[in-house]
């Protein structure tokens, strides 16, 4: 196996340099740019003015603010969750080799190549109530299904987008994860007496922990940015501000409200409140995985 050496550090940090100055344009200037905004007064045609921690004050005494992290929340636990877990089954249903699970494999991972935005404009059509695919539901039980006037139904909608959008990408690290289990360890169960749930439960998901662990932490934190484009082309925040989620009241705050301390504050408080989440995963949940075999 050859390996390349470069004859200079300089080689290294200029074909690195393009990526850092990728992370720094988009990444690190607009957080450094939202912490300063947080505390001074922006107007929207120029100007500004240090007002401390009144920005925050203002953010935290605002109900909308509350109600929707509470909705992020609720999101965040229900759709991730969902994101692992459907992926997690179609995986141990492909590393069984049912029948079509081969196809079935390169079928999922499609999906991956579909913008979110596209995603939510497809699963809008999907649940019309009126050309979807719940439209018999409503012929028999009128009004039970409609997404534009029902929050519940608009915010089930939701999830059920950012599920099918996490499924190629969970569904590759979960499988890779049953491929690597030893084929001796399943077969000597099975030679003991172990049924396949029995295999599933005591082999297979204690030893796929690192990537069910991987999968969730990426899944949650990615659930708050991703559903901006979910909710931008499906519900538009509503009905009545049911999907209202931080990330898209963020945006009408700034762009649509013009409110640039504002939207900067919340944007401060939406990071402290994802490295908290991450920070719970690997100091409470990490516990439970077993990286060795």
């Amino acid at each position: 196996m050859s390996s390349t050496l470069f004859s200079g550090r300089w080689t290294a940090l200029a074909l690195m340099a393009p990526l850092l100055l990728l992370i720094l344009i988009f990444f690190y200037l607009p957080v450094i740019n939202a912490f300063y905004w947080s505390f001074f007064l922006e107007r929207p045609f120029g100007g500004a003015s240090f007002v401390g921690l009144d920005n925050f004050a203002r953010v935290l005494s605002d109900p909308a603010f509350w109600e929707s992290l509470r909705k992020t929340v609720v999101f965040m636990v229900f759709a991730s969750t969902l994101a692992v877990l459907v992926p997690l089954v179609l995986a141990l249903a492909a590393d069984r080799h049912i029948r079509l699970s081969y196809p079935a494999r390169n079928v999922l991972v499609w999906p991956k190549a579909v913008a979110g935005a596209s995603i939510g404009v497809v699963f809008n059509f999907i649940f019309n109530p009126f050309v979807g695919i719940l439209m018999p539901l409503n012929h028999w039980f009128p009004g039970i299904w409609n997404p534009g006037i029902n929050g519940t139904d608009a915010f089930i909608m939701l999830v059920a987008a950012h599920i099918w959008g996490g499924i190629p990408f969970n569904f590759v690290i979960l499988l890779a994860g049953l491929l690597a289990i030893p084929a001796p360890l399943q077969q000597a169960a099975a030679m003991d007496g172990a049924g396949p749930w029995r295999r599933i439960f005591d082999i297979q998901l204690p030893l796929i922990t690192p990537q069910i662990f991987l999968t969730l932490v990426l899944e949650f934190t990615d659930s708050v940015v991703s559903a901006f484009s979910l909710v931008d082309t499906m519900t538009k925040g509503g009905p009545g501000g049911a999907t209202t989620l931080l990330v898209y009241k963020i945006y009408v705050d700034g762009f649509l409200g013009f409110d640039l301390s504002g939207a900067a504050t919340q944007t401060v408080l939406l990071m402290v409140f994802m490295l908290a989440v991450t920070a719970f995963h690997f100091l409470y949940l990490e516990r439970r995985v077993q990286y060795e075999r």
